[in-house]
Protein backbone atom coordinates (compact mmCIF):
# COMPACT_ATOMS: atom_id res chain seq x y z
CA UNK A 1 0.00 0.00 0.00
CA UNK A 2 1.08 3.35 -0.86
CA UNK A 3 1.99 5.89 1.70
CA UNK A 4 1.05 9.45 1.66
CA UNK A 5 2.71 11.65 4.07
CA UNK A 6 1.07 14.86 5.18
CA UNK A 7 3.26 17.05 6.86
CA UNK A 8 3.10 20.47 9.17
CA UNK A 9 0.19 22.40 7.23
CA UNK A 10 -0.23 20.61 4.02
CA UNK A 11 -2.96 18.88 2.37
CA UNK A 12 -3.13 16.19 -0.09
CA UNK A 13 -5.54 13.56 -1.96
CA UNK A 14 -5.34 10.10 -2.08
CA UNK A 15 -7.59 7.33 -4.16
CA UNK A 16 -7.99 3.62 -4.15
CA UNK A 17 -6.03 1.69 -1.78
CA UNK A 18 -3.30 4.76 -0.93
CA UNK A 19 -3.54 5.65 2.54
CA UNK A 20 -2.78 9.63 4.09
CA UNK A 21 -0.65 9.75 7.07
CA UNK A 22 0.09 12.82 9.29
CA UNK A 23 2.41 12.31 12.57
CA UNK A 24 2.56 13.44 15.93
CA UNK A 25 -0.71 16.09 15.68
CA UNK A 26 -0.68 17.67 19.38
CA UNK A 27 -2.77 21.02 19.20
CA UNK A 28 -3.04 20.48 16.01
CA UNK A 29 -6.02 19.12 13.73
CA UNK A 30 -6.06 16.05 11.05
CA UNK A 31 -9.29 16.98 8.70
CA UNK A 32 -10.15 13.90 7.41
CA UNK A 33 -12.29 14.07 4.09
CA UNK A 34 -14.00 11.16 2.17
CA UNK A 35 -16.60 10.53 -1.12
CA UNK A 36 -17.15 7.36 -0.60
CA UNK A 37 -18.56 6.37 -4.48
CA UNK A 38 -15.32 7.44 -5.60
CA UNK A 39 -13.03 6.38 -3.38
CA UNK A 40 -11.12 9.58 -2.65
CA UNK A 41 -9.90 10.63 0.69
CA UNK A 42 -8.25 13.64 1.60
CA UNK A 43 -6.27 14.98 4.41
CA UNK A 44 -5.40 18.46 5.68
CA UNK A 45 -3.18 19.25 8.69
CA UNK A 46 -4.36 22.37 10.11
CA UNK A 47 -1.90 24.31 12.17
CA UNK A 48 -3.87 27.32 13.35
CA UNK A 49 -7.95 28.05 13.61
CA UNK A 50 -7.11 31.39 11.49
CA UNK A 51 -5.05 33.83 10.25
CA UNK A 52 -5.10 37.12 12.28
CA UNK A 53 -2.53 35.38 14.61
CA UNK A 54 0.18 34.53 11.98
CA UNK A 55 2.95 36.04 10.55
CA UNK A 56 3.47 33.92 7.67
CA UNK A 57 -0.02 33.53 5.77
CA UNK A 58 0.27 31.95 2.19
CA UNK A 59 -0.23 28.51 2.99
CA UNK A 60 -4.11 27.90 3.11
CA UNK A 61 -3.53 24.65 4.60
CA UNK A 62 -2.15 25.99 7.85
CA UNK A 63 -5.47 27.54 9.07
CA UNK A 64 -8.58 25.80 9.36
CA UNK A 65 -11.31 27.56 7.40
CA UNK A 66 -9.16 27.89 4.46
CA UNK A 67 -8.02 24.32 4.44
CA UNK A 68 -11.10 22.66 4.39
CA UNK A 69 -12.33 24.83 1.77
CA UNK A 70 -8.88 23.86 -0.23
CA UNK A 71 -8.94 20.70 0.53
CA UNK A 72 -12.64 20.51 -1.16
CA UNK A 73 -11.60 21.98 -4.08
CA UNK A 74 -8.43 19.70 -4.35
CA UNK A 75 -11.08 16.61 -3.92
CA UNK A 76 -13.37 18.02 -6.36
CA UNK A 77 -10.58 18.57 -8.89
CA UNK A 78 -9.65 14.83 -7.97
CA UNK A 79 -13.24 13.36 -8.96
CA UNK A 80 -15.11 13.77 -5.68
CA UNK A 81 -18.41 15.34 -5.32
CA UNK A 82 -19.29 17.87 -2.36
CA UNK A 83 -22.56 16.20 -1.69
CA UNK A 84 -20.87 12.85 -0.76
CA UNK A 85 -18.30 14.01 0.66
CA UNK A 86 -17.68 13.13 4.66
CA UNK A 87 -15.16 14.47 7.30
CA UNK A 88 -13.37 13.13 10.49
CA UNK A 89 -11.29 14.83 12.74
CA UNK A 90 -8.44 14.11 14.71
CA UNK A 91 -6.24 16.10 17.37
CA UNK A 92 -6.65 19.39 18.64
CA UNK A 93 -5.18 18.40 22.11
CA UNK A 94 -3.85 20.35 25.13
CA UNK A 95 -0.44 19.68 25.60
CA UNK A 96 0.14 22.12 28.02
CA UNK A 97 -1.08 23.60 31.08
CA UNK A 98 -1.93 27.38 30.29
CA UNK A 99 -3.11 30.10 33.03
CA UNK A 100 -5.64 31.37 29.78
CA UNK A 101 -8.00 29.85 27.44
CA UNK A 102 -6.42 32.41 25.02
CA UNK A 103 -3.41 29.91 24.63
CA UNK A 104 -5.65 26.55 23.97
CA UNK A 105 -4.83 26.51 20.26
CA UNK A 106 -6.03 22.75 20.39
CA UNK A 107 -9.53 23.66 21.77
CA UNK A 108 -10.05 26.81 18.83
CA UNK A 109 -8.59 24.68 16.13
CA UNK A 110 -11.09 21.78 16.73
CA UNK A 111 -14.24 24.71 17.12
CA UNK A 112 -12.69 26.22 13.94
CA UNK A 113 -12.71 23.16 11.88
CA UNK A 114 -15.95 22.17 12.87
CA UNK A 115 -17.41 25.65 11.99
CA UNK A 116 -15.40 25.57 8.41
CA UNK A 117 -16.99 22.23 7.65
CA UNK A 118 -20.39 23.02 8.58
CA UNK A 119 -20.00 26.39 6.73
CA UNK A 120 -18.81 24.10 3.24
CA UNK A 121 -21.81 21.74 4.49
CA UNK A 122 -19.78 19.08 5.28
CA UNK A 123 -21.21 16.31 7.58
CA UNK A 124 -18.43 15.43 10.59
CA UNK A 125 -19.13 11.55 11.09
CA UNK A 126 -16.36 11.23 13.78
CA UNK A 127 -13.57 12.42 15.85
CA UNK A 128 -11.30 11.67 18.19
CA UNK A 129 -10.04 15.49 19.58
CA UNK A 130 -8.93 16.98 22.67
CA UNK A 131 -7.22 15.34 25.89
CA UNK A 132 -3.31 16.17 26.45
CA UNK A 133 -1.55 13.70 24.23
CA UNK A 134 -0.66 13.55 20.48
CA UNK A 135 -2.07 11.50 18.02
CA UNK A 136 -0.49 9.95 14.32
CA UNK A 137 -3.39 9.52 11.99
CA UNK A 138 -3.74 7.16 9.18
CA UNK A 139 -6.48 7.71 6.73
CA UNK A 140 -6.90 4.54 4.01
CA UNK A 141 -8.98 5.89 0.61
CA UNK A 142 -10.15 2.49 0.03
CA UNK A 143 -12.62 2.31 2.76
CA UNK A 144 -12.36 5.61 4.71
CA UNK A 145 -11.31 4.18 7.75
CA UNK A 146 -9.26 6.72 10.20
CA UNK A 147 -6.81 4.91 12.40
CA UNK A 148 -6.05 7.18 15.44
CA UNK A 149 -2.53 5.75 17.44
CA UNK A 150 -1.05 7.73 20.78
CA UNK A 151 1.94 6.39 22.41
CA UNK A 152 -0.03 5.06 25.77
CA UNK A 153 -3.76 4.94 24.52
CA UNK A 154 -5.28 2.09 22.68
CA UNK A 155 -5.40 2.84 18.76
CA UNK A 156 -8.95 4.13 17.57
CA UNK A 157 -10.71 3.48 14.71
CA UNK A 158 -13.03 6.02 13.32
Amino acid sequence: MDKISVGIGEGKTAVNQQILISYALGSCVGVCMYDRDKKIAGMAHIVLPGKESAVSRENPYKFADEGVKELIREMERAGASRKRITAKIAGGAKMFETASRQWEIGEQNVAAVKLALEKEGIRLVAENTGKNYGRTILFFAGDGKLEVRTVRQETVVL
